[in-house]
Parts: C-alpha cells; sequence; structure tokens
C-alpha cells in the first residue's frame, strides 16, 4: 500500500466527526423527547439506534480513544430533542447538563468540539408539523440555536445545519429518510431554501448577539461530470449541478441565487410540475449572513458521473452492501446518475474518485469569494470491518481511502486554497440511518453485542500522521 501523504500542515486540524442520533443510543431516558426516526424505524423493523454504541454513557472513553489516535478535534452534534424535547418550550436540564459533560471531557483531553445543531434529527414535534416545509419550524430552530449559543458558553465553533441537501434528497426525492416521498421535487426545492433560511436567521442572530466564537454550516457535495462530451450529457450535467451544489452555494455565500443557476432550476421545476416559493424579504436575510460566515463544512464522500435521460425518474437503493444492487438515479428533466468504466466502488455502489474531492475544493474557493476558510468535515469509506480474534482489525482499504483524499485536499490548498481540517467520518463504528450495523466507518471498532471497543489500524496511521503536525 503506497502512503502518499507523509506529514501534514503545522496547525492542520485533525479531527473526526460523529452525529448523536448514530451514536448516543439512550433515546428515551432523562427527558429525551422523540425525533423525526423513533416511530418510523420502529415500524420498519429492520433495526433500531438503541443502544448505537452507546456514546451517551461512553463519551469519557470515546473521547480519550480519539486523543488516543491522534486527534485534536471532534465533531459533535447536539440532538435538538434532548435539549427541547417537543422543539420548543422549558430546556430539559438533565440533557443540558450532558451536554456540557461531554464537552468537558473534550478539553479535558485537549479536544476541541465543533458542534453540529441540527443533523438529520428534528425532534418529532416540529417533524409532524411539516419539519423545514413549515415556516414556524424555522423560528423554533433559531430559539433553540441561540439558546444553545447562551447556554453552551465553552463551545468556540458551531456548524448550523448538517448536509441540507442530503436530508432533502433522503426525505423527498429517494424517499429513504421519514417521510419517505418520492420525487417530490417541490418539497425537495422548498425545504433545501427554508433550510438555507434557517441557517442564515440563526447566523445572523449569532453575531447580533456578539457570541464569542466562529459558526457555519455543512453541505455534502457531489461534484459533477457529464459521462460523454455530448451536449445533451453536458446539460445534463449542469442541471444536474445545479439542483445537487449550485442551488445552495449560491444561497449560502453569494445570498442569493444566481440567474444561471435559477434558469437550471427552473427547467427541472418545470418538467416535474414542481415550484419554489421565495418570500419578500428572504434574500436580504440570505445576503446578510453570506458575510458572515466564519467558516464552511464541507462533506465529500463521491462524485456524480452524469448522462442525458429522457424518461421518468426512478431509482433503487444499496442498503445492504451486496455490490451492484442499487441502480443509476434517474430523474426527470435533470438526467441520469451513472457508473463509469474504471472508476472503483465501495461495496455500496459509491465511487471512489478522490480527484472530485481536489475539484470541488477548487471549484467553491474560486467561484465563491465570500466562501470563507474550508474544513472538510465529512469523509470516510464504509466497509465490512472483520474483528479478528487476537482484537486487531486491518481496515488497510480505509487508510488507502482517506491516504488519497487526504493527498487531494494537501494538494487543492497547496494551490490556493483555504483549507485548514480534515474530519474522517467518523470516530467510531456508529449506527446508519439507512444500513443499521453493518456499515462501519471508524477508527474505532465497536463489538455492538458487548460495546468493547478496538483501535483499527487506521486509528494508529491517523495517530502517526498527527505527530507529523509538531
Amino acid at each position: 500500500m503506497l502512503n502518499r501523504v507523509k506529514e501534514l500542515p503545522k496547525g492542520f486540524v485533525w479531527g473526526a466527526a460523529t452525529a448523536a442520533f448514530q451514536v448516543e443510543g439512550a433515546t428515551s431516558i432523562e427527558g429525551k423527547g422523540k425525533t423525526m426516526w423513533d416511530d418510523y424505524l420502529i415500524e420498519q423493523g429492520r433495526f433500531l439506534p438503541d443502544p448505537a454504541c452507546d456514546f451517551y454513557h461512553r463519551y469519557e472513553e470515546d473521547v480519550k480513544l480519539a486523543k488516543e489516535s491522534g486527534l485534536d478535534a471532534l465533531r459533535i452534534s447536539i440532538a435538538w430533542s434532548r435539549i427541547f424535547p417537543d422543539g420548543t418550550g422549558e430546556p430539559n436540564p438533565l440533557g443540558v447538563d450532558y451536554y456540557h459533560r461531554v464537552f468537558a471531557a473534550c478539553h479535558e483531553n485537549s479536544i476541541e468540539p465543533y458542534v453540529t445543531l441540527h443533523h438529520f434529527d428534528s425532534p418529532k414535534a416540529i417533524f409532524d408539523k411539516g419539519d423545514w416545509l413549515n415556516r414556524e419550524n424555522i423560528e423554533a430552530f433559531v430559539y433553540y440555536a441561540e439558546y444553545c449559543f447562551k447556554e453552551f458558553s465553552e463551545v468556540e465553533n458551531w456548524f448550523t445545519i448538517n448536509e441540507l441537501f442530503a436530508l432533502a434528497m433522503g426525505q423527498y426525492i429517494t424517499g429513504i429518510f421519514p417521510p419517505c416521498h418520492h420525487f417530490d421535487v417541490t418539497s425537495a426545492i422548498q425545504a433545501q431554501h427554508n433550510e438555507l433560511l434557517a441557517h442564515a436567521k440563526a447566523v445572523n442572530r449569532f453575531k447580533e448577539l456578539g457570541i464569542p466564537g466562529k459558526i457555519g454550516l455543512i453541505h455534502s457535495l457531489h461534484p459533477v461530470y457529464p459521462l460523454t462530451d455530448s451536449e445533451e450529457d453536458k446539460h445534463a450535467a449542469k442541471l444536474t449541478d445545479a439542483f445537487r451544489n449550485r442551488f445552495l452555494l449560491d444561497g449560502s455565500f453569494l445570498g442569493y441565487y444566481s440567474e444561471d443557476t435559477m434558469e437550471a432550476i427552473n427547467e427541472i421545476l418545470s418538467l416535474n410540475d414542481a415550484e419554489l416559493e421565495i418570500l419578500p424579504g428572504d434574500l436580504d436575510i440570505l445576503a446578510r449572513a453570506a458575510i458572515q460566515n466564519d467558516y464552511f463544512g464541507l462533506n465529500y464522500y463521491q462524485n456524480d458521473f452524469v448522462k442525458s435521460y429522457e424518461g421518468e425518474s426512478g431509482n433503487t437503493f444499496n442498503g445492504t452492501g451486496e455490490k451492484g444492487t442499487s441502480s443509476a438515479l434517474r430523474f426527470k428533466g435533470m438526467g441520469q446518475i451513472v457508473k463509469k468504466p474504471g472508476i472503483p466502488t465501495t461495496d455500496w455502489d459509491w465511487n471512489i474518485f478522490p480527484q472530485g474531492m481536489y475539484d470541488i475544493l477548487k471549484d467553491v474557493s474560486d467561484s465563491y469569494p465570500n466562501c470563507p476558510t474550508i474544513y472538510v468535515t465529512e469523509n470516510g469509506l464504509g466497509y465490512k470491518d472483520v474483528l479478528k480474534t487476537d482484537g486487531t482489525v486491518c481496515d488497510d482499504e480505509r487508510i488507502d481511502f482517506i491516504d488519497q483524499h487526504v493527498a487531494a485536499i494537501l494538494q487543492a490548498r497547496a494551490d490556493g486554497v483555504d483549507v485548514e481540517g480534515y474530519f474522517v467520518w467518523s470516530l467510531q463504528d456508529q449506527f446508519s440511518w439507512a444500513n443499521g450495523y453493518n456499515k462501519r466507518y471508524g477508527l474505532v471498532y465497536i463489538d455492538f453485542d458487548t460495546q468493547k471497543r478496538y483501535l483499527k489500524k487506521s486509528a494508529f496511521w491517523f495517530k502517526k500522521l498527527s505527530d507529523t503536525r509538531s
């Protein structure tokens, strides 16, 4: 195995990411309210998030393992329904105390917490009222965000919402997140706009209050490439890029949706009998926030190859890790996302394409002057790790994946992109929204039957690279 990255820049943030619902377990104790997932997963009957990897009770152990792995930063999300069980109202003191203890454990181990306020887990009371499609819920989110800003003064780094597109896509296009709509294009585009408003209002409030620290948001980006040089494939790629990336990037860092982006979006909406409502004043809110973001979190896992497509929408999802079981996403009026011969894929049919990491970093940096410092806030390899009898996990494939992608990041940095850190997904093996427990991403192996932890080979590789920064 070729190690491409020999050393990291001094001061480069070297971290790992988690999400509350995927790691904490303890979904119904000490005053926690339900999320959009709880009843849905019970009805599905496939897998449940209790105890996940029991971070709620084992956070001290996991934070120490993060330190042993050479990490100096940890992305942690707050479960909104652990603070406000019904989304609004009076805070739950037990939930508040829990996060104070988690942040204290981080600082005791010289690990800086980077805290996300919403990571795919709206409180059920908020979800039942329409989730991000209901503008009243935007105000509820800002209320929750302001409470956290004031209460958790020990936190210096905030992210408002994680992966706005991925949430809308899962809820309203592919149907793998509740409420499980399929190709409901109106809801998908409206949810993204409303999420952007929620982010912008939270950022504007953060700045109005003079809260010490930094704030930004996180987008999952897929660089888009036409499958061939045909004009039809190029146009399909342009439409896909607008829907997949440009709409949210424009709103985040321009404060409006550019004419070029909206021309593509309107073409997609028209062909799907869909619409987008932008109310008077919305763009003023976005514009105020666009110049106040302190940093940007970029999640990158794979790219998209796109070809022209004229038919109806449809796709299947690989949720088992049986390679080749997903079908190409076919999106009416936009294009078809396909595999390209010669490009390797994971067992879950995700492309392994590190060039996309470089390309998307350069693209965002060059296209959006208002985009501040970038952190790669998620990147990693889902794999079927095997625990050997001697307690070791040899995950060379993961090391190679991360090595290739970090090399691409450092090349982008050398070419002028202000990228200052990397957070691997994830610190430990955890519950997956759509895959349960068979898709492992962690540096730390979790035996889900016993909750015993084992450092994988990748954790030791992380530590070795970490030491090169001194």
